[in-house]
Parts: structure tokens; sequence; C-alpha cells
């Protein structure tokens, strides 16, 4: 049965994004290999690009309309995001330090450099004006519920934004940045947080996605003839012994139970979607790329320059290590 839908789904990190961003840096150039064609880019290749958090800032770069309608940046300067902006995104005044007592008593970050960087990426570009199919997560803390941005739903003004508060939104983890607060195109308000709160891996939510849209089309699409290549931001194996968390209360729970939490619904997600796509009889079309960081940290706001250096080698090994899996799921799923 031929594939007919190729998604991208990128999990959420923070500045962990730069692993992603690096594996993404060298897919495209693989692709230029593939097709022979020098201009190839990932918004070519793929029919929606989902994204959490730091994947939904990513899926929303690489899927930017410049002045010719072909896509505004080139991989390798979408992860240049993090290199240029990290640092004047998670940092802080003395006084707001002093105020949030280091996050305990406020936000961790003050959300000036992010969105400064944000703008100054997307200006006022509009979801609607991406160039592919999207689906970049975040929920609403007011009505109590998940929220989707689908570029393909965005043609009425109260499903459009501002690129750069959809990015505000899905990158806003509680704790270190304030709440969003976004307008639709219709004025509508909506307090929003980062989507890894429920989907920090974002790829079962892409693959509901490109079924519904293709039902609604009239053209339904099920995982036989979907494929998909789910990229994760790394992870660290924290153990926690039965000794010391035994009597634990909330305050001593909170870190590990987010960190449990967001690492446990990534892990379910890949789960299903190896199930789901096993039962096709074409377990390749589903490629799950991620690893154990070793000597990284990982932590979503460590932006020392070392740090860095870490993360962009450690996803450039994490693509020579699957590198022939990668080339595969490319050429399988080329239609040229």
């Amino acid at each position: 049965m031929a594939i007919k839908k190729v998604i991208l789904s990128i999990d959420g990190g923070g500045i962990r994004g730069i692993i992603p961003g690096q594996l993404l840096l060298h897919t495209e150039k693989l692709l230029q290999q593939i097709t022979g064609d020098s201009d190839r880019r990932i918004a070519d290749h793929f029919d929606l690009i989902a994204g959490t958090s730091t994947g939904g800032i990513l899926a929303c770069a690489y899927l930017l309309p410049g002045s010719n309608g072909r896509p505004k940046f080139k991989a390798p300067e979408v992860v240049k995001i993090y290199f240029e902006r990290g640092q004047q995104i998670f940092t802080n005044t003395f006084m707001h330090r002093v105020k949030s007592l280091g996050g305990v008593l406020d936000e961790k970050y003050t959300a000036e450099g992010l969105e400064k960087a944000l703008k100054d990426y997307f200006g006022n570009t509009r979801l609607s004006d991406l160039l592919k199919p999207t689906l970049i997560t975040a929920y609403d803390i007011r009505r109590r519920r998940s929220m989707f941005f689908t570029q393909h739903d965005a043609h009425k003004p109260e499903k459009d934004f501002y690129i750069r508060d959809v990015t505000r939104a899905t990158a806003s983890a509680p704790g270190f940045f304030p709440v969003a607060r976004i307008r639709a195109m219709d004025k509508k308000q909506y307090p929003l947080i980062d989507g890894g709160v429920f989907a920090n891996n974002p790829g079962m939510c892409a693959y509901a996605e490109v079924r519904k849209q293709s039902k609604r089309e009239q053209n339904t699409v099920g995982a036989a003839e979907m494929a998909m290549l789910s990229l994760g931001t790394g992870y660290a194996r924290k153990p926690y012994k039965h000794k010391d968390a035994e009597h634990w209360g909330l305050a001593e729970w909170m870190v590990p139970l987010v960190d449990i939490m967001m690492s446990g619904v990534s892990e379910t997600v890949d789960y299903e979607l190896k199930q789901l796509f096993d039962t096709t009889g074409h377990p390749e079309q589903y490629l799950r790329i991620n690893d154990e960081l070793k000597n990284q940290d990982d932590s979503m706001d460590n932006v020392d320059p070392k740090n860095f250096k870490a993360l962009e080698r450690f996803g450039n090994k994490l693509f020579q290590k699957n590198k022939a899996k990668i080339e595969a799921f490319l050429r399988m799923t080329s239609r040229d």
C-alpha cells in the first residue's frame, strides 16, 4: 500500500532542542543527496510537522515562508536559534532572581528574552501562512483543555494566531516562564502553558490529526498509509531510591514527579505508535530517534556554551548512529 502521508514529530525539551535541530540539519543534507536537489528542505518532504515546546518552535521555523514562497530558513539556520538566542531566552536580571528566590516564588525567567527572540524570527507571520499542515500543542488553564494549533484549520479567524504567539504558548513551561496570554485573530484570549504537560511527545496527536483531516477530506488514511519520523531531545535515567522517596511529601515529589511524568508520557506514546505500526505489517514506517544523555546536562535551561557544544556533539553522534535507518526512511517515503 502506498504511503500517502509522511509525518515529522518533535518532542519538547527546552535548550535540548539542539539535538533534533542537529538531527534535522543532517537529515536535510541527506535529502538533498537522495533527490539531487540542493535546495531540498525539511518542509518539502513532510506532509505534517508536529511539535511540543521547543519542538513547536522548530516545527514553525521549518515551515516559515520566505518572500519567494519557499521555506525562509534552511535547517542549519533553524538550529542557530539556540546558539544565537539561547542565552537571551534563559536569562534574568539580578532583581528578578531575588524576587523569585531563584524560581521558588515566581517563574524562573521573565518572558522578555523569549518574546523578543520569537518576534525577531517569526515577525507578523500567522499560523495560516505556514507552508504545510502542522500541529503545535499547548494547554488552556482557564478552560482546562488541551489546545492544538493547526495550520490547516487556521483559515478561520478564531483558529488563526501569530506564530510568535503560538510558539510563546507552547514553550511556556510552568515554573520557567509566565503563563502566556495570547489572542486569536477574532480577538478571543487564551491563557496557555507548555503542551509538554500532556504531550511532550506529540506523535500520537499528530497521527490522530492526520486521520481526522484525511477523513474530513473524504480520503481516509490509516496507519498503513502513513510514515512517521519521531525525534526526541534526549533523556536521563535518574533513579529514585525507595528509602529516599518512601516518605516524601508534596514538596519533595514536585521535581521528580514532573521528570517522571514527562518522560513517562513520551515513552508511552512511543510504545503506542510502535504497536500501531506493527499491526500494519510495516513497522519500518515508524522511526523513533532518541537516546540517553551521558555527559550532557538534561536540564532544559543550561545555556553554558560548553553545554551547547555537548548537545551539538550528541545530536551529531545520534545522527551517525542512526544514519542508515534515517536514509532508509527517507528513501521509502520519497515521492519524487
